[in-house]
């Protein structure tokens, strides 16, 4: 082969090299700039009093009239949860309930339906340890949406946040006419699931206005309640005591999720 014809050749080849290793760095930057802005606003979600829906307990005509009560009273989170209705009624049912917790700056959780999530623009979603692993949820949502995972023992617990969970919900505690076979988890192995992990905690499983002294000053992020807030005759009365007898304070549902300015890279 002619010497110059070599010598484009190989200029061309490296050329091309140089372009496509360049594209690779910047799409590694951009991914990880992104990640860091997540982690930065995931920070700031208030565990405090996470609520889970139930339609079925709830004294309110609706899902999103009970939603709305217990914000009003202090729910920093919402969990919606859909058992026993379509994929296109639940769907429906986040549309109109994530319209509630955005006004309130409240983040939407899905429980178990990764496909609800998404295409509501929820949150994030939150799974237990017969869903899809933590890992291939996280390539479905991205890292700009929460997964919460079920745990009850340190086992679990370690694996969900090696494997990228934002929190970890604990449970149950005690026994709970809500949901069915459930795994009891004792206050020693809470306490050293918390010794464990470094991401948010919340309890869940029988979680009532007597019962969260139980859980007061240990490093517990938050409650989750079902029924001592959704089956209240008083939604509103029943959630702001509850937040009042944890943090000791009252309840300010404008400012649960703090604003961060988007930071715009250029490459």
């Amino acid at each position: 082969m002619n010497s110059k014809i070599l010598h484009f050749v190989q200029k061309t080849v490296v050329k091309k090299i140089k372009s496509k290793t360049k594209r690779k760095a910047k799409k590694k930057i951009k991914s990880e700039v992104k990640k860091d802005i997540s982690a930065k606003i995931k920070q700031n979600i208030d565990y405090t009093l996470y609520l889970c829906t139930d339609r079925v307990l709830m004294s309110s005509a609706t899902v999103e009239e009970s939603v709305e009560k217990a914000i009003k009273g202090g729910v920093t989170i919402v969990q919606l949860r859909e058992k026993d209705c379509s994929s296109k009624k639940f769907y429906e049912t986040a549309l109109s309930v994530k319209k509630i917790t955005d006004q309130y700056n409240v983040p939407l959780i899905i429980n178990d339906r990764v496909d609800i999530a998404m295409a509501s623009g929820a949150a994030g979603v939150h799974i237990g340890q017969s869903d899809l692993p933590v890992k291939v949820v996280r390539k479905l949502i991205g890292y700009d949406k929460m997964i919460g995972v079920s745990v009850a023992n340190v086992e679990e617990a370690v694996k969900a946040c090696d494997e990228g969970a934002d929190y970890l919900g604990v449970g149950a505690m005690y026994a709970t006419d809500t949901k069915k076979n459930t795994r009891p988890v004792s206050m020693e192995e809470l306490m050293r699931i918390r010794e464990t992990v470094d991401i948010p905690i919340v309890v869940i499983g029988g979680i009532n206005k007597n019962t969260l002294l139980n859980f007061k000053n240990k490093g517990i992020n938050g409650l989750a309640v079902i029924s001592a807030i959704v089956a209240q005759e008083d939604i509103e009365g029943a959630a702001r005591e509850m937040y009042i007898a944890f943090t000791d304070r009252e309840p300010n549902q404008n400012k649960n999720v703090k604003k961060i300015e988007p930071i715009k890279v250029r490459f």
